[in-house]
């Protein structure tokens, strides 16, 4: 026997980091870019096309219970009664059409707003730098990178300085990684030997870049795994608050449904028209347009802010501005004007000399990473440095607190070391005396008196950076973190930052709102104690990067709640305070813009950030402030306040005289010969209900439900939905008896009057439960007004109609309406009276009788 030939497997395709470098390019014609991009396609992970507004339209008629309403009603048609099948459909139609428009129109003015703070990348195209929206990209385009900005693509590293990246999105590695041009060796197939390659969703720490894109989208490698690493923000405790909200109707809607069956099913009557009740029954419970009014609210709240220079990126984030209790932020640009100044330059012996400041100039001159105000107030000074070079650097971390450069002026070779004053200070064993001249050893006693004149400079309400240097071998090639050690203190560099005109009077208004500030910044606890004295912000409480680093998350969530700054801390910490306030249980938001703030901003309930911010804060925050400023923040939390409000009125509409209707519709059955309602009717009467809540989003909220954060409460909503549902079905059982024993109704006027009396009483009972207050001193806006009261009067006028006729209804008697005259205010009354006293009791139960009387009444 002779033995198999062996086959060799195929070699696996060699990276494209691999491959030999590409030739010099102006980047892409515009021609050849848009050849590219009708090949390769958008550069996201979602490349497919929208949906025809067609189809979108259709996917509304999946709904289950609309589904089966129409397929019982076509089943109608076939055994003779096409009329009533057309008018179901007309209904049904009437019903979805409303929904997908008003929300349509909706989602179109909220992507508009997303789309004005989309991320762009800087490319060279055509010899020429422009800004091309990141989906824009295409392979073969050379992309400008410096600190601070999101990698767009994956590409191939032409050009770099000091091009620091952290690419532990996909690779996890915790620290920054050079990448450089030129040719690997084969062996190096890992995204992390890929050395002279930049991949999507790193950001970049420091230096810049041109970058060649090789893959875009899908291809990337961040596109390979984002369907793991890049999934869906979790639901907001609003969104949470909705679906329970929608399962509990559900649940009660199918119950409802069943007994109905079960009554018709005993007494005999016809399966097919009970059938059609029952899930006519259940449409009226459903509430359909609930996804309608929120988008349509929360839409309307995103336009709103915007015209206060606020751009909402993710709607349901407004409820959760308005929920917000606790707002971290940094002082920079906030609460100070992030007009910078340098103060002082002093010598380790407290003396002003121009010495530090040619040192901390050229530290920040050289610095190739994102720079900081506090290097701008450096530069803004006039210093001769043309002598000097730059050999190497050491980059900016949040865990040192300081940047090193490594310079050449020909003669001598010197690491230069600017940062946080007590990091620089253990670094140092000696200091410079008469301007450079002679130094001394930096003992106990020396080193106590610096740390004292750091302190006196930040009591001050200045900002202080420690200047100091080394004098390393002529052939020192490169700097890295072991060099900085036996450094010579030189000095401080003292910035001034004013408050905000104008910060005070926010604070004042966001804590009259319920809104907490506390200060979470890497600046020194008497700096940010100076400030809140000057803003007259009590402090109730300080805790410093050290001491958080030795606290577990229970020590920390027993502190951050009496803690107002939180001072010296690193991203990690940053995060660690969010997840603590959250544990708490309060609603968090936080504002940021620079690449640190970047894992508190995705933790919070809702991420702000402003336009200047750094890419990385920009993608994640929920807002983006077009103003630096927290007088707009303010207006934005009165907005969610709004939103939540408007939301609110429906869902109290839904669980109250809606619901109450339903219910009666299904007790009647026990006991009427006929159906309460034709299941047309039931049909009408929701399409009628539910054009007058149309104009809810756009109604007023009282400025009594501005006062403090509110959140979804389902036991409130509960509780709020019994006692109004059973008084709404009193009041009907009521009408029942007044239509069958005084005006002796048979089942024509019997339908026609309670299709009247609860249509009316459904919709007019809006002006009660919007307002926790009296309704007459609370204002409701003039769409809400109009279309309540051209529904009620269509109520009235339908019966004398050939439309009412064709929905089998009669004119009442004159005396039919003499009662309506009665009932009507009536009920609303009684309506009123049992709000107070659901709220009084609500009062009664929290504790605070004195308080919240004077905001419910």
């Amino acid at each position: 026997m002779h033995a198999a030939p062996v086959t060799e497997a195929p070699a696996a395709p060699q990276p494209w980091w691999l491959e030999p470098a590409p030739a010099g390019t102006l980047g892409l014609s515009q021609a050849q870019a848009q050849e590219a991009f009708a090949r390769f396609g958008p550069n996201s992970f979602d490349a497919r096309k929208k949906q025809w507004l067609a189809l979108q339209f259709l996917a509304r008629f999946r709904n289950p219970l609309v589904l089966v309403l129409l397929a019982a009603s076509a089943i109608s048609a076939a055994s003779g009664d096409v009329a009533n099948f057309l008018i179901i459909m007309l209904m049904v139609l009437l019903s979805v059409t409303l929904d997908f428009v008003q929300e349509h129109r909706a989602g179109r003015a909220a992507e508009k707003l997303r789309e004005s703070v989309a991320l762009r990348a800087s490319v060279l195209r055509a010899g020429r730098v422009e800004d091309v929206p990141v989906p824009a990209l295409v392979p073969g385009d050379l992309v400008l990178l410096s600190a601070g900005d999101r990698v767009p693509a994956d590409g191939r590293v032409v050009e770099a300085r000091d091009f620091f990246v952290n690419q532990g999105l996909l690779t996890g590695e915790s620290y920054p990684v050079e990448k450089r041009p030129g040719v690997l060796d084969n062996g190096a197939v890992e995204l992390q030997q890929a050395l002279n390659a930049a991949f999507m969703g790193s950001t970049v720490v420091s230096g810049s870049a041109r970058m060649l894109v090789t893959a875009t989208g899908s291809a990337t490698a961040l596109g390979e795994v984002a369907h793991s690493i890049q999934a869906e923000p979790p639901p907001t405790a609003f969104e949470t608050g909705m679906h329970r909200f929608g399962m509990l109707l559900m649940r009660i809607t199918l119950l409802l449904v069943l007994f109905v069956m079960l009554v018709n099913l005993v007494l005999h009557r016809p399966l097919l028209e009970s059938f059609l009740f029952a899930v006519a029954l259940a449409v009226g419970l459903t509430p359909e347009l609930l996804p309608m009014v929120v988008s349509v609210t929360l839409s309307r709240g995103a336009m709103r802010m915007a015209a206060c220079r606020v751009i909402v990126k993710r709607l349901a984030s407004i409820q959760n501005l308005g929920a917000m209790d606790v707002l971290c932020t940094d002082k920079t640009g906030t609460l100070t004007e992030a007009k910078i100044s340098l103060a002082r330059c002093m010598d380790a012996d407290g003396q002003d000399t121009p010495r530090v400041l040619m040192l901390a100039y050229l530290n920040s001159v050289f610095e190739s990473g994102l720079k900081s105000p506090l290097d701008e107030a450096i530069l803004a000074r006039d210093v001769d440095v043309a002598a000097w070079q730059k050999i190497d650097e050491v980059p900016f971390d949040f865990e040192r607190r300081r940047v090193s450069v490594l310079v050449d002026r020909g003669d001598t070779r010197w690491l230069l070391v600017k940062g946080a004053p007590e990091d620089v200070l253990a670094l140092c064993s000696r200091r410079e005396r008469e301007e450079g001249r002679s130094l001394a050893p930096l003992d106990a006693a020396a080193r106590d008196g610096l740390q004292e004149r750091c302190h006196g400079l930040e009591r001050q309400g200045l900002r202080v950076l420690g200047i100091a240097w080394r004098e390393v071998p002529k052939d020192h090639p490169h700097a890295d973190v072991r060099d900085e050690t036996d450094l010579v203190f030189a000095g401080f560099a003292a910035f001034i930052d004013p408050p905000k005109a104008g910060a005070g009077a926010a604070l004042s208004a966001l804590a009259r709102s319920g809104v907490a500030v506390k200060l979470v910044t890497g600046d020194s606890e008497l700096v940010a104690q100076h400030l809140c004295n000057l803003l007259k912000l009590p402090v109730r409480g300080v805790l410093t990067g050290q001491e958080i680093a030795r606290m577990d998350e229970a020590a920390l969530r027993a502190r951050v709640d009496r803690t107002t700054l939180f001072c010296r801390v690193n991203p990690a910490q940053k995060n660690r305070i969010i997840l603590a306030l959250k544990a708490r249980g309060h609603v968090v938001g936080y504002l940021g813009d620079g690449i640190n703030d970047a894992p508190p901003l995705r933790s919070a309930d809702v991420g702000i950030t402003v336009d200047s911010a750094v890419d990385v804060a920009r993608e994640v925050a929920d807002m983006v402030m077009l103003d630096h400023d927290l007088a707009v923040l303010h207006e934005g939390v009165l907005e969610g306040r709004r939103t939540f409000g408007n939301v609110m009125k429906y869902i109290m509409m839904g669980t109250s005289s809606n619901f109450g209707n339903m219910l009666s519709m299904a007790a009647a059955s026990l006991f009427l010969p006929f159906l309460p309602l034709l299941p047309a009717q039931i049909l009408l009467n929701n399409v009628l209900y539910d054009l007058s809540e149309v104009a809810i989003p756009l109604d007023n909220v009282d400025p009594g439900d501005l006062h403090r954060p509110r959140a979804l409460d389902m036991a409130f909503i509960q509780r709020y939905m019994w006692l109004f549902g059973l008084i709404s079905s009193a009041f009907d059982a009521l009408t029942f008896w007044i239509l069958l024993r005084v005006l002796r109704a048979d089942e024509v006027l019997f339908h026609t009057g309670w299709f009247i009396e609860s249509l009316v009483t459904q919709v007019l009972v809006i002006f009660v439960i919007r307002t926790r207050g009296r309704p007459w001193a609370s204002r409701p806006s003039a769409v809400l007004t109009a279309t309540s009261l051209s529904v009620v009067a269509l109520a009235l006028l339908l019966p004398f109609t050939p439309l009412g006729r064709l929905f089998h209804f009669e004119p009442p008697p004159a005396i039919f309406f003499v009662w309506m005259l009665v009932l009507v205010p009536t009920y609303l009354a009684l309506a009123e009276g049992a709000k107070r006293f659901f709220y009084a009791r609500m009062v009664a139960h929290s504790g605070s009788r004195r308080k919240a009387a004077s905001h419910y009444f």
